[in-house]
């Protein structure tokens, strides 16, 4: 059984169940994958907790537990920035819990030549953080969007999909967009798991998502974790 420790937001702990199924779309009821979604909405938020680390930590971890307790065998969190606190929680649980970050880096590291410029749209905190940083600095030159560019666009995109407004989320986010494909990047990461939600729907970069410029981590974890769930 998968774990998903979800609510961060609610919107992407959805996608990323829609993505679970759509991976396994005409097959038997039978044959979809068991899963349990923890929508966990009161975890602390997690860009204005950075310095209260411990606060996010012991959220995080009292659901991993229950998850662990419901006799799931491995555990994945749809929120990009949770990642700040991955090897802490993995400390203190029992089963694995699968690293975001780590499984976009990996799949990159597949597709792209070593010292390509790779785009990422993610939270500020994400940035702080470094926890694409962290994997990508070695092979590949990671870039993000000026200072007003992150705030007007990517910030206000994020932001608007939480509060299920979409459509406005796809015009907010197209100058980001933009922008990173003139700095020629070979992919783009949405690094926060509210903006593949907004990006897969937007009309004006239908020949960029064909060339698939663009990685989905969500996309990317659901597809590492029917592999990991069809070995057990």
């Amino acid at each position: 059984m998968i774990g998903i420790l979800g609510g961060m937001g609610t919107q992407a702990g959805l996608d990323f169940c829609n993505k679970l199924a759509k991976l396994n779309r005409g097959k038997l009821d039978q044959q979809y994958p068991m899963f349990v979604l923890y929508n966990k909405s009161n975890t602390p938020k997690r860009p204005e907790n950075l310095k209260k680390y411990y606060n996010v930590l012991r959220a995080l971890i009292d659901g991993c537990k229950m998850l662990q307790k419901n006799k799931c065998k491995f555990i994945v969190m749809p929120c990009n920035t949770a990642h700040y606190w991955h090897k802490d929680i993995q400390k203190k649980i029992k089963i694995p819990l699968l690293s975001m970050p780590k499984e976009v880096y990996l799949h990159t590291k597949k597709t792209c030549k070593k010292n390509s410029t790779i785009g990422i749209l993610c939270t500020e905190a994400t940035l702080k953080t470094n926890i694409y940083n962290d994997y990508f600095d070695k092979n590949f030159e990671l870039i993000s969007p000026e200072k007003k560019l992150q705030k007007n666009s990517v910030n206000k995109a994020i932001k608007l999909v939480k509060m299920g407004k979409v459509k406005e989320a796809e015009i907010a986010l197209r100058a980001a967009v933009k922008y990173l494909i003139r700095k020629k990047c070979k992919k783009i990461i949405l690094g926060c798991t509210e903006l593949p939600i907004a990006i897969f729907a937007y009309k004006s970069f239908r020949k960029a998502k064909e060339s698939k410029l663009f990685i989905d981590p969500n996309l990317l974890l659901a597809e590492v974790c029917m592999k990991k769930y069809k070995r057990k």
